[in-house]
């Protein structure tokens, strides 16, 4: 599985996959900013996601949270084969969130080949992943616990 060069992928088409996979993300306008073999990095905007206090709506933040799961399976696995079904997520809110909002998910090739061949052998496989919630000022506004 690993290659020389990362391959990178049209995140405006992974958008629109996202869309059609999971229609209320579409409404939380959450977009694909980059994404390669591997990696994914999300984006939710403030607007429409403000809640009644002027900060980022909770739930929005956990959408943001549990979308690159499926994101970065995506990008680094055979989907017609496998797919993913969130297990947990836990989210630890630290700060009001006030900006856009951002996350970033990878996983190493060593790691993206045990898990396929677990997959393979055992017919499914559990991974999982620490995030962190990010303001467009670098200040962490959420750290999650993700398991797919």
């Amino acid at each position: 599985m690993s290659t020389d060069q990362p391959q990178e992928f049209d995140t405006a088409q992974l958008t629109k996959q996202t869309y059609q996979v999971v229609p209320f993300a579409e409404r939380t306008g959450i977009r694909v900013v980059e994404a390669e073999r591997g990696r994914v990095r999300l984006m939710m905007p403030l607007e429409p996601n403000v809640n009644h206090v002027g900060t980022m709506y909770a739930g929005a933040l956990f959408t943001l949270a549990e979308i690159p799961g499926g994101t970065l399976w995506v990008t680094t696995f055979d989907i017609r084969r496998f797919y993913p079904i969130v297990r947990d997520l836990q989210i630890t809110f630290l700060k009001p969130a006030v900006t856009d909002i951002y996350t970033e998910v990878s996983m190493t090739d060593s790691e993206a080949e045990r898990l396929s061949s677990e997959a393979e052998a055992n017919g499914k496989v559990d991974y999982s992943w620490e995030s962190e919630l990010v303001d467009t000022n670098g200040v962490v506004v959420a750290r999650t616990r993700n398991v797919y």
